[in-house]
């Protein structure tokens, strides 16, 4: 039987309800250290007898998902609640076993040694649950897909190698005339859409094969549960759409419409976009148009503010909001020497996205795209990502927080500035060594007659 624990330190304890089996609290009397055990029945509600002083502290370390029932009752019932990260309290000295665990965390505390994580409050962390149930779904929905596909391969039907996604406009219009009992390879290929970059012709000759029932059902379930998710995911829409635009009343900005911009940055064709215009809702929150960030689109924007939320006040500066991510480098020195510097590893959603969004700017002719291109032929591919992740974190703290404007140089101007930097560098080295550069002049070749 899996026995579930959840280790407090508390400075001032009072009245909680526990969800799990087995809970553990330490707190400082005048006596010395105190620690209580209970291992609770099952019920809907199992209250735990805390002694009351004045201001009551708890400290929570985050263990899976089983700290957040009790976070959030003690943080709805005014405690102020520390949520630490178990990597910065794991080494405890001596036996480990619950009551020396929750010890450890109480004597940490009362040293000031211990730091809160970050949690969005509110309708932020709301807006966070949503847009991650949303990707969930959209997951789930990935699957079926293969489901869908090996189907399809299991009747011979090529669909796959004729059109670049089967859930494209033309791939669901040919699967759902199969399921409805089209059998004519000419019949459906005449379904492709006129953007479809193969013919007729060769769709009607992928489309030639065998269809067995157990293959059919198998491809009905599959395209059932496909649609399932997606009306699930509509649904999450809808929850989005209406708590952006209770944050946005809620603070009162008033900003209108969002400046027009291009059709390359505001694509409204792409797969798995949401039911509603994100950007316009994002700029009436914001005041600021995120999405002019290289790299940050509307839906990615969206899943940043949701999980770092609108007010990055948190973050003294841009710095440690870097640093949060795990995009700044993590230095080690002792005795005077560097002994690594390297980026400490991180799970984090926001650094994943950002991430992410380097990749997809190293792609194109922007000026991050050129400082990613650059940095990859110098230090690798890896280093180049992180690099240029950590570059649009900045951006994007200073857009959100200073309600700064973003607008691209360009490739070309990033490339001339980066020239200049280099000869004036290398200038300042010659006459260190007493010497002076002088561009070559141009050759001039002779025409021959």
């Amino acid at each position: 039987m899996l026995t579930v624990d959840h280790r407090f330190a508390l400075s001032n304890p009072a009245l909680v309800s526990a969800p799990s089996k087995k809970l553990c609290a330490a707190l400082r009397a005048p006596c010395g250290i105190e620690t209580a055990g209970a291992r609770l029945p099952t019920g809907r509600e199992r209250p735990i007898r805390f002694w009351w002083h004045v201001t009551p502290t708890v400290v929570m370390e985050s263990t899976s998902v089983y700290w957040i029932p009790i976070f959030e009752l003690l943080d709805a019932r005014g405690f102020t609640v520390f949520l630490v990260n178990a990597r910065d309290a794991k080494h405890v000295p001596g036996r480990k076993t619950d009551v020396s665990d929750a010890q450890w965390l109480q004597r940490l505390h009362s040293f000031g040694l211990l730091r809160a994580s970050f949690r969005p409050k509110g309708q932020i962390a709301e807006l966070r649950a949503y847009v991650r149930q949303r990707e969930r779904l959209l997951e789930y929905a990935a699957s079926h897909i293969q489901h869908m596909q090996k189907a399809l391969m299991e009747m011979n039907l090529q669909l796959h190698h004729v059109v670049v996604d089967i859930t494209g406009t033309t791939g669901l219009r040919i699967i759902r005339a199969i399921l409805a009992g089209e059998r004519d390879p000419e019949a459906l290929a005449c379904l492709r859409h006129y953007s479809c970059h193969s013919s007729a012709e060769t769709i009607a000759k992928a489309l030639t094969g065998s269809y067995r029932a157990e293959h059919l059902f198998a491809l009905e379930q599959a395209l059932a549960l496909y649609d399932a998710y997606h009306e699930k995911a509509s649904a999450c829409d809808a929850r989005i759409e209406a708590v952006l635009k209770e944050l946005s009343l809620h603070r009162g900005h008033g900003y209108g419409p969002a400046p027009r911009v291009s059709r390359r940055r505001n694509r409204t064709d792409q797969a798995n976009a949401l039911a509603f215009d994100v950007r316009e809702a994002l700029f009436a929150l914001l005041g600021k148009d995120i999405t002019t960030i290289d790299g940050l689109g509307p839906y990615v924007s969206l899943k940043l503010i949701a999980e770092c939320g609108d007010d990055l006040s948190s973050w003294p500066s841009a710095k440690h909001f870097t640093s949060w991510l795990g995009l700044a480098p993590s230095n080690k020195i002792s005795g005077g020497k560097m002994l690594s510097s390297r980026t400490r590893r991180s799970g984090g959603r926001a650094a994943a996205l950002l991430r992410l969004a380097a990749v997809t700017v190293g792609r194109t002719d922007t000026a991050l795209g050129a400082f990613y291109r650059r940095l990859s032929a110098r230090v690798g591919k890896a280093k180049a990502v992180t690099a240029t992740a950590r570059k649009i974190a900045v951006l994007f703290y200073n857009a959100v927080r200073y309600g700064m404007d973003y607008v691209d140089p360009g490739a070309s101007s990033y490339e001339t500035r980066y020239r200049t930097r280099v000869v004036n560098n290398l200038h300042r080295r010659a006459r260190a060594f007493g010497f002076v550069l002088q561009p070559l002049e141009p050759k001039v070749v002779a025409a021959v007659s």
